[in-house]
């Protein structure tokens, strides 16, 4: 080999390996491309993740535009649907409004409750009036009148001393810890300070389900060891608050069947030992599934005399519930309902209006 094609050689392969170099030179970004792609790639996150958030907020929007006519659809068909036929007759028969009667029973108002406000809706039609329209309107003004003059407010203490405590009784499966948590996002956003207190010590997804909300809403959560005293983790929650300078507790309690004696005595201790500390309880809430019917009722005298239950909860009421049991609650208890759950999501639990409600019912 000549010394001409060594030298052409060594000329090819310098010229191959700077044009490796080259190429890869060209494929690997410098520091300030790198980023600005990684700014872009951020960026491009960041708008998906801001139009994600805007279409859920619109989808709360949307949720929250939704009627309570709407989400009572399942109640208002059946109550509506039997007083129908009976309406169109109740002017000019006694046996219509016999039906009336017995349509309300059986949408939960109850046996009294139901003779009573058929009977006083009959007083207030006029000896001249006939027609569905003037027996409904009748109807719907005593269902009102029964409903309204109850504190529906969620008590606090007036000193601001110290956190007011709002704990929550009722059997299992009612939505307590659920009530709780949409509560807990509530209140944080309106600017309390939040504890939440795992006092269903017996339930490890209660309390984990709790934990949740917590994070969520960004309150502060107290939980004890399984099986450990609710009474105890109730009370070191408000000390907890009290020494964040929370003003509001939130306490979940054990679900517990309103015929165990024992139960409803260890329940009345973790009443008592709750206002022991520095907080003090406003409110006793009593949570209910409004589809359980007069079930419910039994539940809630039961709990009541327990407890001393300030207000009710009544959950899914955008279910299979019959609605009537609203009136039931507070025709025999004088407790009022103060909150209603109508769906899944936090903005869901809204504060119970007599009006709209009978309005709803019969829209």
């Amino acid at each position: 080999m000549t010394l001409e094609i060594l030298l052409a050689l060594v000329v090819l392969v310098v010229v191959v390996l700077a044009a490796a170099v080259v190429v890869r030179r060209r494929r690997r970004p410098s520091a300030a491309d790198a980023l600005r792609d990684d700014a872009a790639a951020v960026g491009e996150v960041a708008d998906r993740v801001v139009g994600r958030l805007a279409e859920r907020a619109d989808g709360s929007a949307a949720r929250s535009s939704v009627s309570l006519r709407d989400r009572l659809g399942k109640a208002r068909a059946a109550l509506t649907a039997p007083l129908g036929s009976a309406l169109e007759r109740t002017s000019t028969s006694a046996e219509a409004w016999t039906e009336v009667a017995e349509a309300l029973i059986r949408a939960d108002v109850g046996l009294a409750a139901s003779s009573e406000i058929v009977e006083a809706a009959r007083a207030r039609l006029p000896s001249a009036a006939h027609g569905a329209s003037a027996a409904q309107e009748a109807l719907q003004a005593e269902l009102r009148e029964r409903l309204d003059g109850f504190d529906r407010s969620l008590a606090r203490r007036a000193d601001g001393d110290g956190p007011s405590i709002w704990l929550f009784v009722g059997v299992n499966g009612t939505g307590k810890t659920t009530t709780i948590g949409k509560l807990a996002q509530r209140e944080t956003q309106a600017g309390s300070g939040v504890v939440l207190a795992a006092g269903d010590t017996f339930r490890a997804a209660a309390a984990d389900q709790l934990a949740m909300w917590a994070e969520r809403s960004s309150a502060h959560i107290v939980r004890g060891a399984a099986g450990a005293d609710p009474a105890s983790v109730v009370y070191d929650a408000v000390e907890s608050a009290a020494a964040r300078g929370a003003d509001l507790v939130l306490a979940d309690t054990a679900g517990r069947f309103h015929t165990e004696q024992n139960l409803m005595a260890e329940l009345q201790k973790v009443r008592r030992v709750a206002d022991r500390g520095s907080g003090v309880v406003t409110e006793t809430l009593l949570v209910l599934d409004a589809t359980t019917g007069q079930n419910g009722l039994a539940q809630a005298r039961q709990f009541t005399e327990a407890v001393d239950v300030t207000g009710v909860v009544l959950t899914k009421l955008d279910g299979s519930a019959k609605g009537g049991i609203v009136v039931a609650v507070q025709a025999e208890l004088g407790v009022a309902v103060k909150l209603v759950g109508v769906g899944e999501q936090a903005g869901d639990l809204i504060p119970f209006d007599a009006s709209e409600f009978v309005d709803a019912l019969f829209a």
